[in-house]
């Protein structure tokens, strides 16, 4: 089984932690591989920077479908361009939002979400109502700190997180917090030690995911809005 990771933007940095996070966990005999474009955003923080970061993520997976890989990781928060990644892939493709909502629904009743900047919190909220989770879904909250400075200030970072659960804990009654980053990934398990509540990491939600999916033989439905995008011919113009 060959699980590819897609970091959509372009700081190998980050795509490297996620991998390190995804290796932790997975199979023995699971091969998983990590990817970013090099022409996207450095860093992702918005509708723009999602749209710019979409493109050389599909051109990530066409690469993938040559190599005959079985199943793809989305590592943003954000989920950018997923269905549209669904359309050129044949395995399954996981956006780490989706697999953590899912994963928090499973293990708890409610749960909230902990991501960077505030002009994150109304993009993940319409992901959480996506998904089906909004009633269990008690906050989505921002520490304020840019994607980037996760790796320039890991102390800091970490102290902001723990602060924040603690509140989640306190004033939302959460039961489960998500990481809402996956620059985050590499604390999921200390933050859990500290704060003493189940944190759920999206990247090693979704492997796991995709490992199960693969396991059991499922691949991307081609039936409808699915199938893989049409091929489209340039208008013949008529010459003088």
């Amino acid at each position: 089984m060959h699980i590819r990771l897609i970091n959509p933007n372009s700081t190998a940095s980050m795509t490297s932690q996620a991998l390190d996070s995804a290796l932790r966990v997975k199979q023995q005999d699971t091969k998983v591989s990590a990817v970013n474009p090099l022409d996207t955003p450095v860093s992702i923080e918005g509708g723009a920077d999602e749209a710019a970061a979409v493109p050389g993520m599909l051109a990530e997976i066409l690469k993938g479908e040559m190599l005959g890989v079985d199943a793809y990781v989305v590592a943003c928060f954000d989920d950018p361009g997923l269905h549209a990644a669904r359309e050129v892939a044949r395995g399954p493709v996981i956006g780490i939002c989706q697999a953590a909502v899912q994963v928090a629904m499973t293990i708890s009743r409610r749960f909230s979400i902990i991501t960077t900047l505030p002009r994150s919190i109304p993009i993940i909220e319409d992901l959480v109502s996506d998904y089906g989770a909004e009633r269990h879904c008690r906050n989505v909250r921002a520490i304020d700190l840019p994607v980037l400075g996760l790796e320039e200030d890991p102390v800091e970072a970490e102290r902001l997180l723990v602060a924040e659960i603690e509140r989640a804990k306190r004033e939302d009654r959460a039961e489960a917090i998500i990481l809402g980053c996956a620059g985050m990934s590499s604390l999921c398990d200390r933050l859990q030690a500290t704060t003493g509540v189940p944190v759920i990491d999206g990247v090693t939600a979704a492997i796991k995911l995709a490992e199960a999916l693969v396991g059991a033989g499922y691949t991307t439905s081609k039936v409808n809005a699915y199938d893989y995008p049409r091929v489209k011919e340039m208008p013949r113009r008529n010459c003088a």
